[in-house]
């Protein structure tokens, strides 16, 4: 019995892992789509089908990474798939469309893509549809960003915002405060300089919240970024010597990168790196999760012609290697720039050579299995628009960040947004016994849509704990059931809700049985024959019903009957089962049951056999042991 119990306790902590595992997996696939890591989110997507853990939500999106991985055979397969589930988003209907254009299957794309009109769905002449770019069709089926304010913009000019230690860094040409400013001929503003403040400050960003230390000059400062230590920084800047412009054979001042070192609370040591050249521009230094990798933007020789996107190795100690021009599928004849690494190694950057919605538009970089990039994205609106946009920045959540745009409506002439994406949404919720409030671990709950179809299934942890990813704008009704209590449910929605919100609570409550052998888990109680002491195998399991008395439900009532075989007089079985019950009675009250909670303990003598064995035939001991036994009746839980 201890081996079996041991067995089964075992596997309920299995079970208890498992569901535990299954929810992090979910979390950490949408993570990694969230920062365009298609290979490895599509990976534990596939493991989630796999293991029939919220099925249908993780189909769609691993049909999405194949579509973001340039596979529209693997995309439409899955796809398929999809558009057969209830209450799909109408969105996939585009989706399947696209893939099914993609494997040159017209007709049929052209089938789902009316199927996508007729149920709601709307196609803009402007927003791709006519671009052989086939992930830029499938990204761009539904809005992915949206903007949040941004509270530190200027009348003039703010870009190249990102976040590091709770600070934001961005560069400006306001300089509100300074009695002499130098003017920029090009568009009659100041000069660039870096500034600095809290992320959650209500101050008034002015020229005393320049960065401290050396790093702003006369000329343009800025944009920058900063090692993960904080003790390096990599900026634009001017090419000056001695604090003077140093101009090229063109006779312009060119940009450089330059490398400071954080030193007594400001940023001095200011070093000109070997990548430079006097006669072109490097500028917009990006570094790589680890700092080994610093990506910039160049028009010097050997390009693809405007700028191109380089990237460099720095050694441990420093040193740069040689600058590799990154190639025609990031690189065009026109300008590109403004690289931003996140940190699962996705290259963001703007380009007016790339097909797009006007001017500068920002793109991701998408990476095959082997980490070469294959493609790349066009992020939409509202990140894009028919104005420049540039100097995109993603924090490591992967849903929000900052990009610059001199579109209209803003504050000054370039300003800073900041951009969140709509997070996953999910039910979460406790299952708990409605009498104690104890968590029901292991706990089956079910999902249904709006139309009673089941899209989800799982059991909640030892904390009686369950989460599950869900579409927005929909209608459900969650499930909780379990062998000891009686099934309840809770309907929700999550129409009309705030874009922030990642998270809907349906805790349920779930009534016990009134079955003390179920909720103890009670083997039967047998006695021996012609006898009413407890025997050893009957205390473990009236030790059961005391602990469930006693400690679970201690409002609990019940009354005990007992029962003898046929063999004996019946007057003398009516005695000893009532010597039974009675040895039964004293058991519990000894162990603590109050004996107001037991109403009464009766015997019943032979009177109610559970087989044949009354005497008219042959049986063995085992089958008479079943006959002497004792029972347990809820009479109330409250």
């Amino acid at each position: 019995m201890k081996i079996k119990n041991y067995i089964l306790v075992c596997a309920a902590i299995m079970l208890s892992l498992t569901v535990f595992a299954q929810q992090g997996q979910q979390k950490k696939a949408d993570t990694l789509f969230n920062k365009f890591s298609f290979v490895k989110a599509a990976e534990v997507y596939k493991e989630l089908i796999a293991k029939d853990y919220n099925k249908d939500y993780a189909t769609r999106k691993l049909a999405d990474c194949y579509a973001l991985l340039r596979d529209p055979k693997n995309a439409s397969k899955y796809y398929e798939k999809v558009v057969k589930q209830d209450n799909v988003p109408v969105e996939y209907y585009y989706s399947y469309a696209q893939s099914l254009r993609g494997i040159k299957k017209y007709d049929e794309s052209e089938k789902w893509l009316q199927r996508y009109k007729d149920s709601g769905g709307v196609v803009n002449t402007n927003d791709f549809s006519k671009d052989a770019n086939f992930i830029t069709n499938v990204f761009n089926a539904k809005q992915q960003y949206f903007l949040d304010d941004f509270k530190f913009n200027s009348n003039l000019s703010d870009f190249g915002a990102f976040e590091h230690d709770g600070k934001i860094y961005f560069c400006s040409t306001r300089d509100e405060g300074v009695a002499i400013k130098k003017l920029y001929g090009w568009n009659e503003q100041p000069f660039l300089d870096v500034y600095v403040t809290d992320i959650n400050s209500e101050e008034e960003v002015d020229h005393t919240k320049k960065i401290k230390g050396d790093i702003n000059t006369p000329l343009h400062d800025g944009p920058v970024t900063i090692t993960n230590d904080g003790k390096h920084m990599y900026f634009s800047r001017n090419n000056i010597k001695n604090n003077v412009e140093n101009k090229g054979s063109n006779g312009l001042t060119n940009m450089k990168i330059y490398r400071a070192t954080f030193r007594d609370s400001i940023w001095t040591d200011i070093e000109d790196l070997p990548i430079n050249g006097d006669n072109f521009s490097t500028q917009h230094a990006a570094l790589n999760s680890d700092n080994t990798k610093l990506y910039f933007a160049s028009d010097r020789p050997g390009g693809f012609g405007g700028s191109d996107i380089y990237v460099v190795d720095i050694s441990e100690d420093g040193v740069l290697g040689e600058p590799k021009n990154l190639g025609n599928i990031i690189n065009t004849d026109k300008a590109e720039g403004f690289p931003f690494i996140n940190n699962e190694g996705t290259l963001f950057f703007s380009s007016d050579g790339h097909v797009g919605l006007g001017l500068l538009d920002v793109f991701a970089t998408v990476a095959d299995e082997n980490n070469n990039i294959v493609d790349v994205i066009n992020l939409g609106v509202p990140v894009n628009s028919s104005s420049d946009d540039f100097s995109f920045s993603m924090n490591a959540n992967g849903t929000s960040g900052y990009f610059a745009s001199n579109r209209s409506g803003g504050k000054g002439d370039d300003d800073i947004y900041a951009y969140n994406r709509i997070p996953p949404l999910k039910v979460e919720g406790v299952v708990s016994d409605a009498i104690n409030g104890n968590p029901i671990a292991n706990s089956t709950i079910k999902l249904y849509d709006s139309k009673g179809s089941e899209i989800a299934y799982m059991e909640t942890d030892e904390k009686g704990y369950y989460s599950i990813n869900i579409d927005r704008n929909e209608d459900y009704k969650v499930v909780g059931s379990h062998e000891k209590y009686i099934e309840d449910y809770r309907t929700f929605t999550s129409k009309n809700i705030k874009t922030e919100l990642t998270t809907i609570t349906a805790n349920l409550l779930l009534n016990p049985v009134e079955d003390v052998v179920t909720l103890a888990e009670l083997n039967t109680i047998y006695f021996d024959f012609d006898k009413f002491d407890i025997r050893p195998d009957a205390a473990l399991e009236l030790d059961k019903i005391v602990d469930l008395m006693v400690n679970q439900y201690p409002d609990m009532v019940i009354r005990i009957e007992s029962h003898t075989d046929s063999r004996g007089s019946l007057s003398y079985n009516d005695k000893l089962s009532i010597d039974r019950a009675n040895s039964t009675y004293e058991y519990l009250i000894s162990k603590g049951v109050a004996p107001e909670r037991i109403t009464a303990h009766e015997g019943f003598g032979e009177r109610r056999l559970t087989n044949g064995c009354d005497g008219s035939e042959d049986c063995e001991e085992e089958a008479h042991q079943l006959n002497r036994r004792t029972q347990f009746i809820v009479i109330k839980m409250e």
